[in-house]
């Protein structure tokens, strides 16, 4: 996804100053000189815009160099219009070199005066507008390939501050909770059972296994899709056919918890009445609501449906929700609650999409004003500025990529306004089709399809009007330029913003998924342990002396070991690190071989998951990988991609701190590059290794 969107952006940022390459030859083609200044005009143009398509593809300041002095013989040797100059601006813009852009305005404007014979307002404009279009649109297209590349190491990011957050949390919750218990029965272990102290420290382990289970209910309220699948398999087993769909956007927080009773209480009266052949579960959002609905072919009558749900209902509504039931007209029952959950509100578009737009109004009021330049002061004059403005607000309406509301009157509208003055203005109105082009490209796509049309109009309305051929051709390649132009900017912005939604997205799921982790870790590690706690310490009240005692020292190690597992279960070792590198590289459209055949002692298997995080890290940022393969062995493991850069671009800085941790578990780290393959070894000695009964599948 990342990598289209990214491609896109590029294609979009290439393709538009060829177009203006295309318009600069054909006006040198169609100049009235001899046949050789002709030639030599369009070769020097195509090898100006050579020069800056290859540097927009690889900066170099050599092809820099050699547009500059091609756009000056041409412009000054060849007469070629001074809006290449505005190119060049453009492109010392985006190399930061403003010295040379204030020159070459400079330069740019004192040709056009000296051609004109005074002030250059048409010639001053295409300047501005032709360094304005190319700085933008490269500029956007390297804040969609960032914010694209970006998107995966910020979920790694999300997911690191998500697991800091969690242990924090529980050893808030929990730790001293279990410090305590430990202590109470080491200490009754060696002072004597007690029977009210002893069944004091057991009341603080039941509120201690309490708090466990609410803080895994917590960590699981982030996400429906767990309760979604456990009511998809009870409605299945008790032979009811179920349909789910799931549309909304996870985390929930609290509104997470109150939906997933409702969605409890309402499949379990499902199945309790057993007279359901279908149950339909779905969730949407609205207006800010994250919205469930159950409805089920089962209920005779709307009082029988709704029997067992008023304690939701309640809930839901002391959540500031909303909670409905009843039957419908075909006869189904139909639940529907709804809570407002965080950060439904929708967020203010993204700064580059915000430049995007005000470069398209931007470009939009140079068109007007250049249009009316030519226009004597007047009623004509005020008619051509009134037109102008409705072509200019009408457009303005499609700067999203998506249709605006009754498109298709706003479509004929600037479809009318395109064509039908030009009876009155004449050629001041042939460059008005250009932006109907961008519209409909918005509207539709397929630039075969709809761009030949309207530059064929263009073309029969100059040459209608008697306008030279050289004027024509211009008119018609303007007309594909400034199509490719206004679709771009809104094209751009829109690839802006969903990239940047796509990256919030990706790293909402996996902040979900780490608390999911957590909470099945918590019920795994915690749940087992307080139960046997509690078990032993019940026992010991029953058994007399140093069996009571036995039982309570196991007690307090069960607790010391429980407490010492939960401080452990904020690091992440091997086999966690490489199920969150199968997700992120996934979503960066990296495929991920895992050959997991040894686990390792818990210190080992932490430092081998930092090399992993590391090194997915590192393709993510400096790579062009397609495929990643991760291998461990009874030494250790090692991480090879086929997206290794040029030789002489280091690895990411993060791997040199890889060495010091390995080396104080006596082991070492190597890096080696083969052709486009980059592998990282990491070696560890011997015994810190063992054979997995389980391998999982590659």
């Amino acid at each position: 996804m990342g990598g289209n969107e990214a491609g896109l952006a590029r294609t979009l940022s290439f393709v538009v100053p060829a177009g203006f390459g295309l318009v600069y030859v054909l006006s040198a083609l169609t100049r009235d000189v001899p046949a050789w200044s002709r030639i030599a005009g369009a070769l020097l143009v195509t090898g100006a815009f050579g020069a800056l398509l290859a540097w927009i593809r690889r900066p170099d300041g050599r092809l820099l160099t050699v547009q500059a002095v091609l756009t000056g013989v041409v412009v000054l040797g060849f007469e070629a219009p001074v809006g290449m100059i505005g190119v060049l601006c453009g492109a010392l813009a985006l190399a930061s070199v403003w010295p040379g852009v204030a020159a070459a305005f400079c330069c740019g404007v004192a040709v056009a005066a000296v051609r004109v014979g005074g002030v250059p307002g048409d010639a001053t404009i295409n300047l501005l507008l032709g360094a304005m279009v190319l700085y933008g649109m490269v500029w956007l297209a390297e804040a969609v390939a960032e914010r694209a590349a970006a998107r995966a190491e910020l979920a790694m990011a999300a997911v690191e501050r998500e697991r800091l957050r969690i242990a924090e949390e529980l050893n808030e919750r929990i730790g001293a909770a279990l410090t305590g218990i430990a202590a109470g029965f080491r200490e009754l272990a060696a002072t004597g059972t007690d029977t009210a102290g002893m069944r004091e420290v057991l009341g603080t382990a039941r509120a201690c296994l309490a708090e466990a289970r609410a803080v895994a209910a917590d960590f699981r309220s982030l996400s429906l899709a767990p309760e979604m699948a456990t009511a998809r398999a009870l409605l299945g087993s008790a032979g009811i056919a179920v349909e789910v769909r799931a549309g909304h956007a996870e985390p929930l927080g609290a509104a997470g918890g109150v939906l997933a009773e409702v969605l409890r209480r309402g499949v379990g009266e499902v199945v309790r009445a057993g007279s359901a052949g279908r149950c339909e579960i779905s969730t949407g959002e609205r207006d800010g609501l994250v919205v469930l609905r159950i409805a089920n072919d089962g209920a005779a009558t709307a009082d029988l449906g709704a029997a067992g749900l008023a304690e939701v209902a309640a809930r839901t509504d002391g959540a500031g929700g909303s909670f409905t039931s009843g039957l419908r007209s075909d006869g189904w029952f139909v639940i529907e609650a709804a809570v407002r959950a965080p950060g439904r509100d929708r967020p203010a578009p993204p700064r580059p999409a915000r430049i995007a737009a005000l470069l398209l109004a931007v470009l939009l009021g140079g068109f007007l004003v250049k249009g009316m330049l030519p226009v004597p002061w007047g009623a004509e004059f005020v008619a051509v500025a009134v037109c102008l403005g409705a072509v200019g607000a009408l457009q303005l309406r499609w700067r999203s990529a998506a249709r605006p509301a009754r498109w298709p009157v706003l479509l004929a509208a600037q479809a009318v306004l395109s064509y039908v003055p030009a009876i009155w203005f004449g050629s001041v109105w042939l460059g008005v089709p250009s932006f109907l082009a961008g519209t409909l490209l918005i509207a539709f796509g397929r630039p075969f399809v709809v761009l030949p049309p309207v530059m064929a109009s263009v073309a029969a309305m100059g040459i209608a009007l008697g306008e030279p051929a050289a004027v024509v051709v211009n008119y018609t390649a303007s007309t594909l330029l400034t199509g490719l132009i206004v679709y771009a900017f809104v094209r751009l912005a829109q690839l802006v913003t969903e990239s940047q939604a796509a990256g919030a997205e990706l790293a909402r799921a996996a902040t979900v998924r780490e608390r999911l982790r957590a909470a099945r870790d918590l019920h795994d590690l915690l749940g087992h342990s307080l139960a046997a706690i509690l078990l032993k310490g019940e026992l010991a009240v029953r058994l007399p002396g140093e069996r009571a005692r036995a039982e309570l020292a196991e007690a307090a190690g069960l607790a010391e070991r429980a407490g010492a597992e939960l401080h452990a279960s904020g690091v992440m070792g091997l086999g966690e690190e490489l199920a969150s590198a199968r997700s992120v590289l996934a979503a960066a459209g990296v495929e991920l071989d895992v050959d997991a055949a040894h686990a390792f002692d818990g210190e080992a298997s932490a430092v081998l998951g930092i090399v992993v995080r590391e090194a997915v890290t590192n393709i993510l940022r400096h790579s062009t990988a397609t495929r990643c393969v991760i291998t461990t062995s009874p030494g250790g493991l090692s991480v090879a991609n086929d997206g290794a850069g040029p030789s002489d671009r280091p690895p990411g800085s993060g791997l040199g701190n890889l060495t010091t941790r390995l080396a104080e578990l006596d082991g070492t780290l190597a890096v080696r590059r083969d052709g486009r393959r980059f592998t990282i070894t990491a070696s560890l000695p011997p015994g810190r290794s063992a054979p997995r009964r389980d391998v999982p599948a590659r």
